[in-house]
């Protein structure tokens, strides 16, 4: 069947399509991915008997049905719908305005911002949560509606190439990238990696017939600036704190989340740390180029409550949480542990997990990381720290998981501190959470 054949049939489902086969409310189309520990083909009848209208299916699937939708790669099949869709959209008439976001930290945090902020003037669809790869890019583009305004896609990269895949799909007219930093070097090889495959969202803007060739870049980041420099062909939307003359104001118990005054306006946020002081002026500079006032984009990011572990404040009975527990790496160890430094408190405990997917670096990095964390203690910026998994026991002494962690502050049963809590995802540090109200 022809691509055009099947993206009616997309249509006519209402737009509706999912690849999980639990999912099914009845009248979407189902397509079946096939990966290295699952094959979506071996459920296709299943969701149709649960109510999918069609499934799309491999020719290895082995079953037939006057409903199933043959095709050579679902996979690829998904990414061309996908880009289909993203082009056969329309606003007043025109192309779809959307706008890719990357970057080694921020990323959701920034999105989220920004989709607040639009969403006082637009309809925006955006990325929801991180499904931010090369199923999840495809996925978010087909819930684009013919009521959207303004599309958002998050893009995640952990090896070479990954952006120029996504943006292939995504076809963006505007980029950002929120910042770069040591991540994913197992993939990357480098740090340069990183730069390199980041600046891959630059290069389409900056080529690509159909874009803007407008990103908005912090002008407080050195690389950032480099690499726009790289690349003649882009004009800068700029922002950043100290570009702007914004002025963060101090945290205390009355006041613990991120405060910041921009144009003699005071901005309060439910952000902890001051390293989002960079993602709130993103989602204001996106903002005020699509012609949302001051004051609107600061009450819609005063609204914003963060979710998933990310930059959350937890009040328990017994203690104050700082949990940003959804991802960790180098560069946002650093900033996490800057911003618990400055936090006024008699008593403060790091609870930290390992970084992941460091590649060579890592033992140097994990290494580099428990010697910064002992000199907060000695210098008394820190009471005490307890390290998770098998990176940090490397150099030293660690708990074996995060389960084993919440055991042992069970038995303890802490009170009264202000509490960091940082890992990798696969540390899944929030486990420690309960044992700590």
């Amino acid at each position: 069947m022809e691509l055009e054949q099947i993206y009616e049939i997309f249509l006519r489902c209402g737009g509706r399509l999912t690849t999980d086969s639990r999912k099914i409310s009845g009248g979407e189309l189902f397509l079946a991915l096939k990966g290295e520990n699952f094959d979506g083909n071996l459920y296709a009848m299943k969701a149709l008997e649960a109510g999918a209208a069609y499934a799309v299916v491999e020719k290895s699937c082995p079953d037939t049905d006057g409903r199933l939708i043959f095709v050579d790669s679902t996979f690829q099949t998904l990414r061309a719908l996908a880009s289909l869709h993203r082009e056969s959209l329309r606003v007043s008439g025109g192309r779809l305005p959307v706008i890719a976001l990357t970057g080694t930290n921020g990323k959701t945090t920034t999105k989220e911002l920004i989709r607040a902020v639009l969403s006082t003037r637009y309809r925006v669809s955006a990325t929801q949560g991180n499904l931010n790869n090369d199923i999840g890019v495809p996925l978010t583009l087909l819930s684009f509606t013919g009521q959207t305004q303004i599309g958002l896609v998050e893009m995640g990269a952990s090896h070479p190439g990954d952006i120029v895949s996504l943006v292939e799909v995504a076809h963006p007219d505007y980029g950002l990238i929120t910042n770069v930093g040591k991540a994913h070097l197992l993939g990357f090889g480098s740090f340069e990696g990183v730069k390199k495959t980041k600046g891959e969202l630059y290069d389409y803007i900056a080529t690509a017939p159909s874009s803007s060739r407008i990103v908005f870049v912090n002008q407080d980041n050195e690389h950032l600036r480099e690499m726009l420099g790289e690349r003649p062909g882009l004009k800068a939307v700029p922002y950043g704190v100290h570009s702007e003359g914004a002025r963060l104001l101090p945290c205390d118990a009355e006041h613990p989340f991120l405060r910041l005054v921009v144009d003699g306006l005071e901005i309060d946020t439910r952000l902890v740390g001051a390293y989002n002081a960079d993602n709130v002026m993103a989602a204001l500079a996106v903002g005020r180029y699509f012609g949302v006032e001051l004051k609107e984009a600061a009450a819609a990011i005063s609204a914003y409550e963060p979710a998933n572990s990310r930059s959350q404040m937890l009040r328990t009975s017994r203690n104050t949480l700082i949990v940003d527990a959804y991802n960790a790496n180098p560069s946002s160890m650093e900033v996490a542990l800057d911003n618990f430094a400055g936090i006024v408190a008699d008593f403060k405990i790091a609870l930290l997990g390992d970084m992941r997917e460091l590649g060579e670096d890592s033992a140097a990095e994990h290494l580099k990381l428990r010697r910064r964390v002992e000199s907060m203690i000695a210098s008394g910026q820190l009471t005490s720290a307890c390290f998770v998994g098998s990176e940090f026991a490397r150099s030293g002494d660690s708990f074996e998981s995060s389960e084993a962690l919440a055991d042992y502050l069970r038995r303890k049963q802490i009170a009264g501190a202000t509490i960091l809590i940082k890992g990798s995802r696969g540390v899944r540090m929030e486990n420690v959470i309960d044992a700590l109200r």
